[in-house]
C-alpha cells in the first residue's frame, strides 16, 4: 500500500518538468509527510483543450455517488488487480487518470520486530508520478463540490518486497502520456506494473515520520542511535 508520501518539489519546478506552460496556483507548500486526507498535487489532462494542468486533490476517493465523504478514508489506495471492476474506481479508471506528483514514499517494515520507517526514492532523486484516479463529488448539504484521488498499487519488486508485498505505481515518463489519456493505450493495466528495483532506493529513517505532525526535512535523518540502514 501507500499510506504516506512526500512531495519536496516546488510547483513551479514540476510544471516545468510535466510540460504544464500556465501553471494555476494551488498554494499547496511542500511536504515532508503527507498523511490521507490531505490535500495533494497532481496533474490532470482535458481532452478538450488538449493541456495539462496541475491540480489540488484531498487523498482519498470520493466516488460520485458516495453519501458522505467519510469513504475516503477507505480508498486512498486501489489495488491494481481490481481497479477495472471495483464500484468506487471503475468510472474513473475509464475517464478520470491522473498522475500524483512525488519525490519518496513512506513504508514500514513490519516482520522481525518493531515497525522500522524507510523512505523509498529514485536513485537520481529525481521527482516521479504514482498512478492515480480522481473524482468529483457534490456534497449533498453544501452543494459544492470535492475533487478526490487514490493512488493505485500493485505488488512490490524486489526491493520492496525485503519490507512490504506492496508498492504503489510509479509510471515511467514514457507511460505518463498514455495513463493521462494523451495518446491512446490498448491495455492501460500493462502500465500497472512493478517499478524497476534498480531504479530505487531504500533508505531508513527516523521514527518521526510515524507522526504527520513532523512535517519537515528531519524525519528523512535516522534515529539517533539506529545508525543508517539501506536496502538495495
Amino acid at each position: 500500500m501507500c499510506g504516506r508520501y512526500r512531495r519536496t518539489t516546488q510547483e513551479e519546478e514540476l510544471a516545468r518538468m510535466y510540460h504544464i506552460p500556465i501553471p494555476k496556483q494551488t498554494d499547496l507548500p511542500i511536504s515532508y509527510n503527507i498523511a490521507p486526507s490531505q490535500d495533494v498535487l497532481a496533474v490532470r489532462y482535458d481532452p478538450e483543450k488538449a493541456v495539462r494542468s496541475l491540480v489540488s486533490l484531498r487523498w482519498g476517493l470520493i466516488p460520485s455517488w458516495a453519501r458522505d465523504e467519510k469513504i475516503g478514508y477507505r480508498t486512498i489506495n486501489a489495488r491494481m488487480e481490481t481497479v477495472q471492476t471495483a464500484p468506487a474506481y471503475r468510472k474513473a479508471f475509464k475517464k478520470r487518470r491522473c498522475l500524483v506528483l512525488a519525490d519518496g514514499f513512506y513504508e514500514w517494515r513490519r516482520r522481525g520486530g518493531p515497525r522500522v520507517p524507510f523512505d523509498i526514492s529514485l536513485k537520481d532523486n529525481e521527482p516521479f508520478a504514482f498512478a492515480g484516479l480522481w473524482e468529483a463529488w457534490k456534497n449533498p448539504v453544501s452543494r459544492e463540490w470535492l475533487f478526490s484521488c487514490t493512488i493505485i498499487t500493485t505488488e512490490a519488486n524486489e526491493l520492496i518486497a525485503q519490507i512490504h508485498d506492496r508498492m504503489p505505481v510509479i509510471l515511467s515518463t514514457e507511460d505518463q502520456a498514455a495513463w493521462l489519456g494523451e495518446v491512446k493505450s490498448h491495455d492501460l493495466v500493462q502500465l500497472l506494473r512493478p517499478f524497476p528495483a534498480d531504479r530505487l532506493k531504500m533508505v531508513e529513517i527516523s521514527t518521526r515520520v510515524n507522526d504527520p505532525k513532523n512535517n519537515d526535512a528531519s524525519v528523512l535523518e535516522p534515529d539517533r542511535f539506529s545508525g543508517l540502514f539501506e536496502l538495495n
